[in-house]
């Protein structure tokens, strides 16, 4: 992009009465970010939604010299960019009417050809939400997918980290500019997660972690993912805002349940109670309600050599199919004397092997 129309794109974005919606229309009419600043005032304010206030800030020179200096921060420090008709443009965001017309990026995030998840959550992660996060990641990672999350306490560093770990890429939405990291602690995560990731902000060097830009980066955390996990959150929370805006995005939203005595569960069942959500007990459930197929290239061609890999309790499964046909989930568990987590688990795993497969109705059967 040439230098002047990214100038013109982020003195576009800096001012206060002209949002994404906005910005968007005024790009549409006139072509380019420069030529909005060169267009009469006159031809603009016959665009729908942009009235004498919208406008009232186009010609500031305080605009105009921010925008200079963010462009010469951009440079200097090499920092990624992407404007959101490009074609390396997150493509869950280009379906966002509210979508940033320019975000911001490090590491090495590769969107290609991906499943992207989002998984959100309380800062005040139990050892219940913690222990879903990693069995969640450990079981959803033969299908490769990537992680998106807000790199904030509680759920969020916990599914990141349990995502690190199993070797897939990880994306932190950040609520500020990439001259900083918040909360500090986790500054020891940035180089492992940029190595295999990275973060995306539509925040410039000069912006803070304030609260209203953390709801507004929920957005993004929405926007660019097929589904939103919620795994635990209080009555009120910054992660129910998500939900809502993965919703109201046409969007798939979970729910890990909790008891109704739980604090941190309460705004889960809520979810799943108002049919926001759909319940979510382990990665089996969203595999099935997504309708993800295993790649067959990863399967191994032999049902003999596989059958040899299987432990004790896939033995146990797999036999229990082979002799009684299609069979329900609860069934299973129940005939192999196993707790549906467990089983729901195992049978992706088996999935994964190539020796079970899904059916309609929540069915599996042995290959």
């Amino acid at each position: 992009m040439l230098k002047n129309e990214l100038i013109a794109l982020l003195r576009l974005q800096r001012i206060p009465n002209i949002g994404d919606v906005i910005a968007k229309k005024l790009l549409d009419r006139c072509g380019s970010a420069t030529v909005i600043f060169e267009e009469k005032k006159q031809h603009l304010l016959k665009i729908e939604g942009v009235g004498a206030f919208t406008l009232s800030g186009l010609k500031d020179a305080e605009h105009l010299e921010a925008a200079e200096a963010e462009y010469q921060f951009i440079k200097t420090n090499d920092i990624g960019y992407s404007y959101f008709l490009d074609d390396d443009y997150p493509n869950g965001l280009k379906h966002c009417i509210d979508g940033p017309i320019l975000l911001f990026r490090s590491g090495n995030i590769d969107l290609d050809n991906k499943k992207v998840i989002s998984v959100v959550g309380t800062r005040n992660i139990t050892s219940y939400g913690q222990a879903f996060c990693e069995q969640f990641i450990e079981d959803i990672a033969p299908l490769d997918p990537i992680i998106v999350s807000g790199f904030a306490y509680g759920v969020d560093i916990t599914i990141q980290r349990a995502a690190m770990e199993q070797g897939l890429q990880t994306i932190g939405c950040l609520a500020h500019g990439l001259n900083q990291i918040y909360p500090k602690v986790h500054k020891k995560y940035v180089a492992p997660i940029e190595k295999n990731g990275g973060f995306l902000t539509e925040f410039w060097s000069s912006s803070n972690p304030e609260r209203e830009n953390f709801l507004k980066r929920n957005r993004i955390i929405a926007g660019l993912t097929e589904a939103t996990i919620v795994v635990e959150s209080a009555e009120k929370g910054g992660s129910l805002v998500t939900a809502d805006i993965a919703h109201s995005y046409n969007r798939d939203v979970f729910a890990v349940p909790g008891r109704t005595t739980d604090k941190y569960s309460l705004g889960c069942n809520n979810l799943i109670k108002q049919q926001k959500a759909q319940l979510l007990t382990s990665a089996g459930d969203l595999v099935y309600l997504l309708g993800w197929e295993v790649d067959k290239v990863q399967k191994p061609p032999a049902q003999k050599e596989l059958f040899i890999e299987l432990d004790e309790t896939e033995k146990s499964i797999y036999q229990y199919l082979q002799l009684n046909g299609k069979q329900l989930l609860d069934t299973v568990a129940l005939a192999c004397n196993l707790p549906i987590f467990k089983v729901s688990s195992t049978l992706l795993n088996m999935e994964m092997k190539g020796v079970i497969r899904p059916l309609p109705g929540k069915l599996f059967e042995a290959i």
